[in-house]
């Protein structure tokens, strides 16, 4: 009980400082409990699975024979192309995921809890780059099924695979953002795909280059993040140029969340 003549602060107005290891652990917490979600849910992994399974089946079969003259041609181009394209897709899964638990009142309960103001966003930041790995296990496995081979090696394979994640980690923040701003899980979809679809295609995602493309659209295309992370996974994968691409691609994440992290807890701190 409070003093005569002294107000109890409201819940709200509690600190919600937590050590730095009280914090971990909530991360942690949380970063379970939405892969947990999957066990009762199996649908959500279908989706993830699906997908990837869709996208490279249809590109290798319906572009590879006019685009490279036979599917097995195609697969080196296309398939890291895909990966990169599905490691986008996936993030924006990140943010339909906190508006749902945002407009079912779910961080209402988070608010009342004392864990790290941060912890439900990077809980979930964590445990969509974990599903995010399994989409590019199954798209690896469908280009292996069709042909598809790496023609690098094990440590290679594993650097792509750490460079694919943390790209998508740092691009997750956009789709973070843009949870907080609205409010349908609908609406994170919708420009999700605004964003999404552009930087897709704008890239050599689907294309071994852009010399048959005009000036101003093959400059955009040449200096796009998709293009150096695509690049990137391809010398990782199939042999070719790594470095600077890796490094520009990690640039541009980190530029990109820069901007969008701070703008996401603040964002995140206003709805609560």
């Amino acid at each position: 009980m409070s003093a005569p003549g002294i107000a109890a602060p409201a819940p709200q107005q509690l600190s919600r400082r937590v050590s730095p290891g009280t914090a971990a652990r909530n991360i942690g917490t949380l970063a379970w409990r939405n892969l947990v979600q999957i066990k009762h849910n199996p649908m959500e992994l279908l989706d993830l699975s699906i997908q990837p399974i869709m996208f490279v089946l249809l590109f290798a079969y319906v572009f590879g024979p006019s685009m490279a003259g036979s599917v097995e041609a195609y697969l080196p181009v296309v398939i890291p192309g895909i990966i990169a394209q599905n490691a986008l897709f996936a993030g924006m899964s990140t943010g339909f995921g906190l508006n749902t638990d945002i407009t079912k009142g779910v961080f209402d309960r988070f608010r009342s809890l004392p864990i790290s103001r941060t912890a439900p966003l990077a809980g979930r930041i964590i445990a969509d780059t974990t599903k995010q790995a399994w989409s590019m296990m199954v798209l690896l496995a469908v280009g292996f099924a069709i042909g598809f081979r790496i023609e690098t090696g094990p440590l290679a394979l594993v650097t792509g695979f750490l460079l694919l994640l943390s790209f998508a980690v740092l691009f997750s923040w956009t789709s973070v953002y843009i949870a907080m701003k609205v409010n349908e899980p609908e609406k994170v979809q919708i420009f999700g795909f605004v964003v999404i679809f552009p930087l897709s295609f704008l890239s050599t995602a689907f294309i071994p280059s852009t010399d048959r493309i005009p000036g101003a659209v093959a400059w955009l295309m040449d200096n796009s993040p998709v293009t150096h992370l695509v690049e990137a996974m391809r010398g990782l994968l199939v042999g070719g140029p790594v470095m600077e691409h890796a490094l520009i691609a990690l640039i541009w994440g980190a530029a990109i969340s820069l901007v969008f992290a701070p703008l996401s807890l603040r964002a995140f701190k206003q709805r609560a």
